[in-house]
């Protein structure tokens, strides 16, 4: 499917679409464990708080839970009074900068495009106050950037990759633990993919007991 994506160098894009996936349990789970999707931000070093896009919970053996990756995103913003901008709908080597106006503080696209067309850039052009920068996939938070100060930036660039773990208490835009995000198996690529199903296995009690594992398996 290479008229799915753009690529420059060793960074791949999604073009516009959604990506239809179907989680499925097929694990010897006896906690009830809560299955964590999230994304991470390539533009920075990993010790960036990355957050739970989307939690997976009360899913039993052999039960399925299906859900979208939207390649599309939002940006928004929370100034230090703790105001928050409208979600606005963005796209990849845009920069967007907030500033103040006659009616308070604003979030404006900048007619100036980034020099890297992969990423998506939030300057703060606020005389005083930090604010924190957010990207939004299917109406839920997927990364921030907090504390960006008077004339600095947040820059987010992603990867076509979701990465998954498992959780004992978590929700939806709460930190991953670190624990989880430098796990390398769970990674899951998304390239060339439309439709598919997320397959967890592993589990158990005691001696018998495996690393929980995730496969996803294309849909045809």
């Amino acid at each position: 499917m290479s008229d799915s994506f753009s690529k420059r160098s060793d960074i791949i894009i999604l073009k516009t679409m959604s990506i239809n996936i179907t989680f499925i349990n097929k694990s010897y789970d006896k906690n009830n464990s809560q299955v964590v999707i999230f994304l991470r931000n390539v533009a920075i070093d990993y010790e960036e708080i990355a957050v739970a896009w989307h939690v997976i919970r009360n899913c039993g053996v052999n039960w399925t839970h299906d859900f979208i990756y939207p390649t599309e995103f939002d940006v928004g913003v929370i100034d230090s009074y703790r105001n928050v901008s409208d979600r606005l709908p963005a796209s990849y080597g845009q920069k967007w900068d907030v500033e103040y106006s006659d009616s308070g503080d604003i979030l404006q696209l900048d007619p100036i495009k980034t020099s890297n067309y992969t990423d998506v850039q939030i300057k703060n052009d606020l005389a005083v106050g930090s604010i924190d920068a957010e990207i939004y996939r299917g109406g839920k938070l997927a990364a921030i950037k907090k504390g960006v100060s008077p004339g600095e930036k947040a820059v987010f660039e992603f990867e076509p990759y979701i990465y998954v773990g498992v959780n004992s208490q978590i929700k939806e835009g709460d930190a991953v633990k670190s624990a989880i995000i430098s796990d390398e198996n769970t990674r899951i690529s998304l390239q060339g993919i439309t439709n598919a199903n997320l397959i967890m296995t592993g589990g158990g009690t005691g001696i018998n007991a495996t690393p929980f594992r995730f496969e996803l398996e294309p849909i045809l």
